[in-house]
């Protein structure tokens, strides 16, 4: 059996003073494999630092992480994907023992659990975000990962091929960790080092804005993918501000036989068929969603997975 195809993918947007190290690094931790750049609207030197490193580099014009990771999904053809951010901060030295982990287990995404080597490298507004919407996430989809906003994965090609992605920026990660959840793929999550950006480079993350865009991205997803859960909490908080509100006056209407307060009864009239409008739209969106998740399980499955890649 021939070595399997791999593919590092490295979205990147003005990063001049690190893509040339990344390019270096992962090409040395995986000579056999082919290195691709995409560039989004960079205004600095990073294509033609990318380009004398010996990386494949193309171009996705439209702005956002989400976008790229997109592009690359559907252009590039491996056995094995590795994404990567390209501001020089994940180990490459970690990716043949990441692929060997996803061959031999046979699993569809490995993550790189983050473990900082400096305290400048994982900001503390980065480290909190990050536990409180991979908790957020973990309690709405039953996520089991320390570090779900992880820039560094390895992927199956059945997984990469199979991803609808939908997310134009950040929250592309979410939507992976999502995604791979609700397929029931099996996965697994490596520490790795997490290191300081090298002079000259500077984060795109914005913790409140991007943290922001990414907890609207759980919300959205939780909507699409589990619209049971999320249209039942609709009609509980509908419910129970009918139930607060008209209680009074029920109460009333059967001590004196009158309805004084007809405006109020109206209010919550409106507020329980709201209620269960709720209801109903999520018991029907749920058959929906199970016919949508039933076609993208067998779209997964008949593309080979990595354990065909084992040799014998």
């Amino acid at each position: 059996m021939t070595d399997p195809r791999i593919a590092v993918l490295i979205p990147c947007y003005n990063e001049e003073a690190a893509i040339a190290t990344v390019v270096d690094d992962f090409r040395t931790a995986l000579p056999t494999a082919t290195v691709y750049v995409y560039d989004n609207n960079s205004r600095d030197r990073t294509i033609e630092r990318a380009r004398q490193a010996g990386a494949v580099v193309r171009s996705e014009n439209r702005q956002g992480k989400g976008n790229v990771v997109r592009r690359m999904f559907a252009d590039i053809e491996a056995d094995v994907y590795v994404l990567v951010d390209g501001d020089d901060t994940y180990d490459a030295s970690a990716a043949p023992q990441l692929i060997a982990k996803l061959i031999a287990e046979g699993l569809d995404i490995v993550t790189g659990h983050r473990e900082a080597t400096g305290t400048a490298a994982y900001r503390a507004g980065h480290v909190l975000g990050n536990r409180l919407l991979t908790g957020l996430t973990g309690i709405m989809f039953g996520v089991k990962l320390g570090d779900m906003l992880s820039g560094y994965r390895i992927m199956s090609r059945r997984f990469v091929k199979s991803f609808p992605a939908a997310v134009e920026g950040f929250g592309i990660e979410t939507e992976l960790t999502v995604h791979a959840v609700r397929l029931l793929v099996p996965m697994a999550e490596v520490a790795t080092r997490y290191k300081e950006r090298p002079a000259g480079s500077a984060s795109k993350l914005n913790t409140y804005r991007d943290g922001m865009r990414i907890l609207l991205t759980i919300v959205g997803l939780m909507r699409r993918e589990r619209p049971l859960i999320f249209f039942t909490s609709i009609f509980g908080f509908f419910a129970l501000m009918t139930f607060a509100i008209g209680i009074p006056v029920v109460i009333e209407y059967f001590e004196t036989g009158l309805v004084p307060r007809l405006p109020t009864a109206v209010l919550v009239t409106g507020t329980m068929v709201l209620a269960f409008l709720s209801l109903f739209t999520g018991l029907m969106l749920d058959t929906v969603t199970r016919g949508r998740w039933e076609l993208k399980r067998m779209i997964y499955l008949a593309i080979p997975g990595p354990q065909d890649l084992r040799h014998p």
